[in-house]
């Protein structure tokens, strides 16, 4: 029967998603249009989802045993979705393709054609070189966020691509398992981590590919992503020797920073005295850095219900302390040298670090 086959899989498609259900059934059949020719498996890693996709896959699976899940709770992000699905295969190639069917599964054979004839050991489906489309991006907003991501990730490529946002390509297994413990795992875009964690000598191609309008579900790039896409680049320009859930936690403190001087001036022009509208302007900081870190730097740890308020009492608290750290360095330093800049950018690590320790070890444990 098909879908029954005992013979191992020659390739796996490992589909990391978060509230796909609409999109389960048409890719599995959409796969099994596209790999008739090929002994084939996909593995679903979902993310909890609240509308029931993990559901709907192991119904699936009931009667298609080339159809798997991996159903993760506590942990999320596409990035290490990834890694667990590729981890969990046997095939000698795995592919990686978006739940959402913007990706073109038609190009899908001949990629993996590429790997299993020794022609490559990544293949990426570009919507940049001839041949390929992008109108599948909705709006002006996506598209300037794609292109300026783009030209970000070529400038720290060792070798050309075209399109190192892309979320579909095919990697021989070897190679994917031979870079994984140089994988940070965190983000949103592993094509750009793998391709500059592999040795050079590994041979990348690029195919032409359609990126489709979705049809169900909703996109999940947003600005937040693009952050969390900066303080990737930020951890390699860095030789990868700061962690990049700091990098973000400190990026998600300029934006405080912002909130910090808006507020206050708001506070300011309706009447309130300098001290009364300052503290107006910390809370709101604070405020919006605790749902900031809590949504992008540590995402997978997400404060939610009953959790949410101790958690954001601690980091109240912890932020209050670390501010007073701040000053008291800085006043230090200040009477030691006289030089008021250092002594004040001192302080501002100070006060940096001592917020990511009481993050990372009493708020999002």
């Amino acid at each position: 029967m098909p879908g029954q086959a005992l013979l191992p899989a020659d390739l796996t498609v490992v589909v990391p998603c978060y509230n796909e259900v609409l999109n389960v059934r048409p890719m599995v059949d959409a796969l099994s249009a596209a790999l008739s020719a090929w002994r084939w498996e996909v593995v679903f890693v979902d993310d909890h989802s609240p509308d029931g996709t993990a559901q709907l896959v192991r119904d699936i699976a009931l009667t298609d045993s080339r159809v798997r899940v991996i159903e993760r709770i506590g942990r999320r992000g596409l990035s290490s979705a990834v890694i667990e699905g590729v981890l969990s295969s046997a095939a000698p190639i795995v592919a990686v393709m978006d739940g959402d069917l913007q990706h073109d599964e038609s190009v899908l054979p001949r990629m993996a054609a590429r790997i299993r004839d020794g022609e490559a050991d990544l293949v990426v489906a570009s919507r940049h070189v001839e041949g390929g489309d992008n109108a599948g991006l909705a709006g002006r907003w996506r598209h300037m966020l794609s292109d300026a991501g783009i030209r970000l990730a070529q400038t720290l490529l060792p070798c050309r691509l075209t399109d190192p946002m892309s979320g579909f390509f095919a990697v021989r297994r070897s190679v994917f398992a031979a870079a994984v413990p140089r994988l940070a795992g965190s983000g949103f875009k592993i094509l750009l981590e793998l391709a500059l964690t592999v040795p050079r000598e590994t041979r990348i191609e690029e195919m032409a590919a359609t990126f489709r309008p979705r049809l169900a579900g909703e996109s999940k790039l947003s600005p937040l992503v693009m952050l969390q896409f900066l303080g990737m680049l930020a951890e390699r320009i860095c030789g990868n020797w700061l962690p990049l859930r700091f990098i973000v936690f400190a990026l998600v403190g300029l934006v405080g920073i912002v909130v910090n001087i808006g507020a206050m001036n708001g506070a300011r022009l309706s009447g309130l005295s300098f001290e009364h509208a300052q503290l107006v302007g910390t809370i709101c900081a604070i405020f919006a850095n605790f749902q900031l870190n809590n949504r992008l730097t540590y995402h997978d740890r997400r404060l939610k219900g009953r959790r949410w308020w101790p958690g954001f009492l601690v980091f109240l608290l912890g932020c209050g302390l670390g501010n007073i750290a701040n000053i008291g360095v800085a006043q230090m330093l200040f009477d030691a040298n006289g030089y008021w800049t250092r002594s004040s950018a001192a302080g501002a690590v100070i006060g940096v670090v001592w917020n990511y320790a009481v993050a990372s070890t009493l708020v999002w444990r």
